[in-house]
Parts: C-alpha cells; sequence; structure tokens
C-alpha cells in the first residue's frame, strides 16, 4: 500500500513537472465509495474516498472530437479499500452551469482475488481499469467551481469474461481555476 501512495506522489510531481506553468485548473473532492448503481454490484468494500486531480488546458489540436483537456487525479479510500490513479480525456459543456464527461485509464491497488460469502469473486478482475466519468458542475465565482461526479472504474470484461463487478464512486468536487 505503501509503495502505491508513493507511485501516486511520483506520478503527480511528473505531470506537474512536465506542463506548462499555467495549468487549468486542480481540484479537490469528497465521495461516497462502492454505490449501488445499475453498472456495478457490490464488491465488499467501504469508506469515503478523497479526491485530488488536475486538469490542464484545452488541446486545441484534438478539437476534431471537441478540444478535450487532460485530467489526472487520485482517488484514496478511507478504510485502506481500493484506491486508484486515473488520467484521461474531458469535455466541459457550457459555461456557469455545465457537464463535463470524461474517459480515462485507471491503476488501482484492490485485491487481486477477493471472494463474497456466496462463493463469487469479488475483485476488479485486472490492475488496470477504464475510467469513464461525469460530472456537473456550476460556476460559483469567477475561479471557483462545485461539480458533483460519477465515476466508474472496470474492465468492461476485456481482460476477464467471466468477472467484472465494477466500481462506482459519487461526490462532490470543488474546482479552483488557476491563472
Amino acid at each position: 500500500m505503501k509503495r502505491f501512495y508513493i507511485s501516486v506522489l511520483t506520478t503527480f510531481a511528473w505531470f506537474a513537472a512536465t506542463q506548462p506553468a499555467a495549468a487549468q485548473e486542480i481540484f479537490i473532492g469528497l465521495a461516497a465509495h462502492e454505490v449501488d448503481t445499475p453498472l456495478s454490484f457490490e464488491i465488499g468494500e467501504e469508506g469515503v474516498n478523497f479526491q485530488a486531480g488536475y486538469r490542464g488546458k484545452r488541446i486545441e489540436a484534438l478539437s476534431v472530437i471537441g478540444a478535450p483537456s487532460p485530467y489526472v487525479f487520485a482517488s484514496i479510500n478511507s478504510t485502506g479499500d481500493t484506491s486508484f490513479v486515473a488520467a484521461g480525456l474531458s469535455w466541459k459543456i457550457g459555461k456557469k452551469i455545465y457537464l463535463r464527461p470524461g474517459i480515462g485509464i485507471a491503476i488501482h491497488d484492490g485485491p487481486s482475488l477477493r471472494f463474497a460469502a456466496d462463493g463469487s469473486q469479488t475483485q476488479l478482475g485486472s490492475r488496470i481499469l477504464f475510467e469513464p466519468e461525469l460530472a456537473a458542475g456550476v460556476q460559483l465565482s469567477e475561479r471557483v467551481d462545485l461539480e458533483a461526479s460519477w465515476v466508474h472504474v472496470s474492465h468492461a470484461q476485456l481482460f476477464n469474461r467471466n468477472q467484472n463487478p465494477g466500481l462506482d464512486i459519487v461526490g462532490l468536487r470543488l474546482v479552483i481555476k488557476l491563472p
């Protein structure tokens, strides 16, 4: 577990060092871990997740797909259950009130083998997962937004056809735009 947190900090430090001095925004958040949705089923985890992330400026070279912003964030579970680091692209649709869909890849530290009381396997099936997300936000001031976010991590049965419980995390993020 300690190595995972060191790798999270290393990833953030590397990403920050390779970006231009003028970053787009950072965010911090608090989220409910393992929320029951139609896209996942119970894996026996609990706690809350603390999130911290960075979103870069829009990539104009990708204007053919809407000039998305790159992002990287960490989601650390309070009880020692599954934590992860994710990176991907997101699109902001709207200004004062907006939607922000995104798609990325996550690397998690959850168990590689775990069983429920009924004998079914409940691990996430692969160390590397897809990470789709959706946020609905509102601009609170010129430099601060508040977002309600949903993050899903899953391997979509690409790496293990028999097992894919997925994990849904729902919460709030405070977004701070940097100069």
